[in-house]
């Protein structure tokens, strides 16, 4: 089972940050969701210090906006900033303000930049910026400002089937290792933890050690003389050896294997990298129900633009092995270790994908990213995507083109169906490769159809004492007759009434009809085949039609009415002794 539940804004609280300052030194100080602070100063800009000065006034306002959570946002408008700024300063018109940006140089910017996908990035970032300076509001300027930029034909291409299956293969086969080891080394934890197992037992050492390595995050070590770490060869014997797979991978996942998760959850559930990232922890319905199947509420992040952050909740049912639910049981098992130790220390954290480093290193410079606690990392930067790939010799990153993959298969995730069509479905090279036989297909069919002979006349209850009777059909024009002959009046055979749309078909005609079907058939088992199908196909379609629409049941009441005057009629129709 699974759906999905209101959207819900976040406190505004929760970004309601203090507002940026301009000091004198022209530094525009952004803070992000954690409340970490970026500096741009905007005394580097090579243009002259008003429009230095106002460039920082329209971004120090953007930077107060709920959607500029992040400093990735912030550096990415920096950037754009920049290149503008380098563009002012080699024109021999240069301004010293914004006010004296004339609509001819912004021509001139727009011509340069809105040839490549990167220029027109720039165009919508800055034209978004300058449109907030009060002095360029109204005129050809704010005209310019104002005018859409086109779009830029993604360059991101699905994965075609075999390969996004390899992809996702090599992913579970990683996790499916790393869950087993955290699971059998769970269990023989909690039988040491209950008293299962006692100090006579040979596992009681090793008990012992996973037990320090569940609460501290690492195996007992010593220091020698030399200040270089070791573990002491009583633990040494009890785990096996001093390799990651024998120490703390034993109840951790590492950096890497949590890229094999996310990469299953992103085919699941088609998670982008940055929702992999921040997904919090499912919780599971207090009431499993009659089957015992726990149902988790999955709340999904979405940063989206100009709007700040918003969530999804999914509701997933755990239905058995390949499951969505089932992956989320496997997820929640084989981060629980570290989700626990991280929780001893920081009880706040909520995060599902927790893993462990190989060492404590520096603090990173992202302050986007939520900082390590202790060597457990939170969620999945670039640089882990970039080293699963190669370790498992793929190419690039799975996600951007991963998802587009799982969108373009299941239809619109957390977006509209025009965005699905728009940004999805109609560029992509896959769709368009494997909708060829399906379009045509549906021309030839569409093609067959028209060549099916269908019935044309008109199906009535009972006969018109106006209408002409025939072999077939009663007429009701001659004279309107689509196959004139030279008189004026019907040239056509009288196999031909039934594709005539002044022909009338009544109950009287039936038993007859019906006799002529039959005898149609029985030709086909004696004709050749393409002598059946260029002298009489056309004619037993016609009649195909007929009793499609009269039903079966009317068919074979009529077959048991036939008298021998339609048989002798049908007779002398087949053998050509019946002209109009």
């Amino acid at each position: 089972m699974s759906g999905r539940g209101r959207k819900a804004a976040l406190p505004p609280g929760d970004l309601d940050f203090p507002e940026p300052a301009v000091p004198d030194g022209l530094v525009v100080e952004h803070r992000n969701h954690d409340g970490h602070t970026a500096a741009y100063d905007f005394a580097l800009l090579p243009v002259a210090e008003p429009m230095q000065r106002s460039l920082a006034v329209v971004f120090a306002g953007q930077c107060r906006r709920a959607s500029w959570s992040a400093h990735a946002t912030s550096r990415g408008v920096w950037r754009e900033i920049r290149r503008f700024a380098a563009f002012l300063a080699e024109q021999p018109d240069c301004p010293r303000d914004l006010d004296g940006v004339t609509a001819d140089l912004l021509r001139r910017w727009r011509l340069a930049k809105l040839a490549s996908p990167g220029g027109r990035q720039q165009v919508r970032t800055v034209s978004t910026l300058l449109r907030a300076d009060g002095r360029l509001q109204s005129g050809p300027v704010a005209e310019l400002l104002a005018r859409r930029v086109p779009g830029s034909r993604g360059s991101v291409q699905s994965y075609d089937t075999a390969s996004f299956d390899h992809i996702v293969r090599t992913a579970r086969r990683d996790f499916r290792a790393a869950l087993l080891r955290i699971e059998g080394n769970g269990r023989l934890l909690e039988q040491w933890r209950s008293g299962g197992i006692g100090p006579d037992d040979d596992r009681w050492v090793l008990g012992e050690t996973l037990d320090f390595l569940a609460r501290t995050g690492d195996v007992p070590r010593a220091i020698d003389a030399s200040g270089r770490e070791y573990i002491p060869a009583k633990w040494l014997r009890a785990l096996g050896g001093g390799a990651r797979v024998q120490t703390w991978k034993r109840l951790f996942l590492s950096r890497s294997e949590a890229v094999s998760l996310s990469v299953l959850l992103l085919a699941e559930f088609g998670w982008n990298l940055s929702v992999v990232d921040r997904a919090r922890v499912p919780r599971a319905s207090p009431d499993p129900g009659r089957d015992g199947r726990p149902t988790y509420r999955v709340p999904v992040e979405k940063r989206r633009r100009g709007a700040g952050r918003w969530y999804e909740t999914e509701n997933v049912t755990d239905t058995g092995a390949g499951s969505g639910g089932r992956l989320i049981t496997q997820a929640l098992a084989a981060t629980r270790f570290a989700r626990a130790a991280v929780a001893a220390v920081d009880p706040d954290v909520d995060v599902l994908i927790v893993s462990r480093t190989a060492k404590t290193g520096a603090p990173s410079s992202d302050k986007d990213r939520r900082a390590p606690v202790g060597r457990f990392a939170f969620g999945l930067c670039h640089d882990d995507v970039r080293f699963w790939a190669r370790r498992h010799q793929l190419s690039g990153s799975p996600f951007q083109r991963g998802r587009r993959t799982v969108v373009t298969r299941r239809g619109p995730l957390q977006h509209s169906q025009a965005t699905h069509d728009r940004r999805y479905v109609l560029p992509d090279a896959r769709v368009q490769e494997e909708a060829r036989p399906v379009i045509a297909a549906g021309a030839l069919a569409a093609l067959d159809h028209a060549r099916t002979a269908v019935l044309a006349a008109q199906l009535r209850k009972d006969s018109d004492p106006a209408d002409t009777p025939t072999a077939t059909a009663d007429c009701h024009d001659a004279g309107a007759s689509p196959w004139p002959d030279a008189g004026g009046g019907c040239g056509a055979s009288f196999l031909m009434c039934l594709g005539c749309p002044n022909a009338r078909v009544h109950a009287g005609h039936h038993p007859r009809l019906a006799h002529l079907e039959e005898a149609l058939s029985h030709l086909r088992s004696v004709l050749p085949e393409p002598v059946w199908h260029r002298e009489w196909a056309e004619h037993y379609g016609r009649l195909e039609d007929l009793w499609r629409r009269l039903g079966a049941g009317r068919q074979r009441t009529a077959l048991a009415q036939v008298t021998d005057t339609d048989r002798a009629l049908i007779d002398l129709l087949l053998n050509g002794a019946l002209n109009p």
